[in-house]
């Protein structure tokens, strides 16, 4: 009967692929862990160059597919317990549905292709179920993935609005990042491209106005949490809710931005596969503080895979 109260979610990101298998609980959280897995696969590789997923990510992709539809065998987990949300990559490449097909006949995996808007509604019931009562009274969440960023924003725990934007790391590296160690022309031109959704973000917002928190989520915001903090093994529940000052912040970037690509694979909060990545993370990071005048950025670890997980559990 144990078996039969689990229930799965994989995010299926741009550039890191995540699987949870829980129970539900009546405890802190509504899940309590019972598997966990990321990989970080690169499935957006020259996707901003081409419009379709490479051959080389594919193959990376259904190595790691296989791995998680071990760990659903082993854990007895049927296809309608599962909920396996495919994001940026699979959405914008021309060759994204045919891929999840034969990811479904490969592996056995049924991906779901969802819009930015349910990227966003499913990033923030995540995150609210580990966030301060306090810093969900008025907050901002943002989502920062491989091949998009999601932005939403939220007064106690209910949606004000959301606006997905095509700015990803993946996509932002292959673009603008020639450097090593990232010269400032490269580094600016990252930020003049977050700087320009960042215009159209706040255009979308009917009152133009930026709530009182900030809240950031995914690998690049808790890479950074991370190395703050120096944490390591890493400890999700140590990053949730964690606040990082703007001045702190400045510290951490341009410590990183004056390393090259093999010093910062050498630090060991910063998994192998994100070097470069994180400096596209910096500018966005950098630009959303600064556009709109945040003094700190609160971390939070749960976000797309949890609540792509509430979302399959009925839990919301």
């Amino acid at each position: 009967m144990a078996a039969e109260m689990n229930y799965a979610s994989i995010d299926i990101g741009s550039n890191t692929f995540r699987l949870l298998i829980a129970e539900p609980s009546d405890g802190p959280l509504p899940w309590q862990r019972i598997d966990y897995a990321h990989r970080i696969t690169r499935l957006g590789e020259g996707l901003h160059h081409t419009g379709r997923l490479s051959e080389a990510g594919m193959d990376r992709a259904l190595a790691n597919f296989s791995e998680f539809a071990g760990l659903l065998s082993k854990h007895n987990i049927p296809a309608e317990r599962t909920f396996a949300a495919a994001t940026a990559a699979m959405r914008e490449a021309e060759n994204g549905q045919a891929f999840a097909e034969r990811v479904k006949a490969e592996t056995g995996i049924d991906i779901r292709i969802i819009s930015g808007v349910d990227e966003a509604r499913m990033s923030l019931n995540g995150a609210c179920s580990v966030l301060n009562n306090a810093t969900q009274e008025d907050m901002m969440l943002f989502d920062i993935g491989g091949g998009s960023t999601e932005f939403i924003r939220a007064r106690n725990q209910n949606r004000i609005d959301d606006i997905s934007r095509k700015l990803g790391v993946v996509r932002l590296v292959e673009a603008h990042l020639h450097s090593d160690p990232p010269s400032e022309h490269d580094y600016e031109a990252l930020k003049a491209t977050a700087n320009d959704h960042l215009q159209r973000v706040e255009a979308h917002w009917p009152d133009h106005r930026a709530p009182k928190h900030l809240v950031g989520t995914a690998g690049t915001v808790t890479t950074l949490a991370a190395a703050a903090l120096d944490l390591f093994p890493y400890d999700a529940e140590t990053i949730n809710n964690y606040r990082m000052s703007r001045a702190a912040f400045i510290t951490l970037r341009d410590r990183l931005l004056a390393m090259t690509h093999e010093q910062r694979q050498q630090i060991r909060t910063i998994e192998p596969g994100r070097a470069d990545l994180i400096i596209a993370g910096l500018a966005i990071v950098d630009a959303v503080m600064q556009r709109w005048s945040y003094e700190e950025l609160i971390t939070v670890d749960a976000g797309l895979l949890e609540g792509l997980w509430l979302h399959i559990a009925s839990k919301i």
